[in-house]
């Protein structure tokens, strides 16, 4: 039962936190010479399936979670994209943070409890490869870290156990932004990375409808997957991650 809610737990963890700034509108759609930015704070409502072993030496864990699952043991979270463009030039960041505990038991009577903290960033940098009117491709490459950290006690049984993982992979990616109306655009956004350089993989697509509030503000619905294949040290997270997600953009 406490390798079941590591797992869990893990799979809330990975699932709130991704990189949501790749979902928001383009900073402008016509070339200028001058640095506007962009911040947007966001939500991802996404369930998850697939393989967990969190640490080396324990059993591996089917799942299958919904949404209200993943929420259910989220203490804190914090999701913030930034990302700067100037002419064709793109630079992006994004920073999320998570913590998760539970209480539970490990067998009828003894009770444990267990915590876990993950901080993500990604940093890209690419370049506007086609630029016309109402339409642009944008070619990305950079890096996306995660730090993550378990802990597990269960006094009365004598487990007092914690685990730190760190993953760090490259990326490549693709973003397309389409003009519909003087209001309304779409995104799409893909990439994938890992390449065996820490994880086997990792790849996800994203599709987001922008609605134009005002002339500084946009909000953002739309859809993403997500998937990740590391296998390191004894350690498996062989997972994917897809729901609807929320966001508003502040260009400034």
């Amino acid at each position: 039962m406490a390798m079941l809610w590591v797992s869990k737990s893990l799979n809330g963890m990975i699932a709130m936190s991704g990189v949501m700034l790749l979902s928001m509108p383009a900073a402008a759609e016509e070339g200028f010479d001058h640095w506007a930015f962009q911040v947007t704070p966001y939500i991802w409502m996404a369930g998850m399936g697939g393989t967990i072993r969190p640490m080396a030496a324990t059993p591996s864990v089917e799942m299958s979670n919904s949404f209200r699952d993943v929420l259910h043991d989220l203490n804190a979270a914090a999701f913030v994209s930034g990302l700067a463009q100037r002419g064709r030039l793109i630079l992006f960041g994004d920073l999320t943070y998570s913590s998760i505990g539970a209480d539970g038991e490990v067998a009828p009577g003894v009770g444990a409890t267990g915590k876990l903290r993950n901080t993500s960033l990604t940093l890209a940098g690419g370049y506007r490869a086609f630029d016309e009117p109402g339409s642009t491709v944008d070619l990305l490459a950079g890096m996306r870290a995660w730090d993550i950290k378990v802990s597990a006690r269960a006094p009365a049984i004598g487990i007092n156990a914690k685990s730190s993982l760190s993953i760090v992979d490259p990326v490549l990616a693709v973003r397309f932004n389409k003009a519909l109306t003087p209001r309304w655009s779409a995104l799409v956004y893909g990439d994938v990375g890992g390449f065996g350089v820490d994880s086997k993989s990792t790849w996800q697509v994203i599709g987001t409808l922008n609605y134009k509030l005002q002339d500084s503000f946009y909000v953002s619905a739309g859809y993403r997957y997500l998937s990740l294949d590391y296998r390191r040290s004894g350690t498996l997270i062989d997972i994917h991650m897809a729901g609807p997600l929320l966001g508003l953009t502040w260009q400034f």
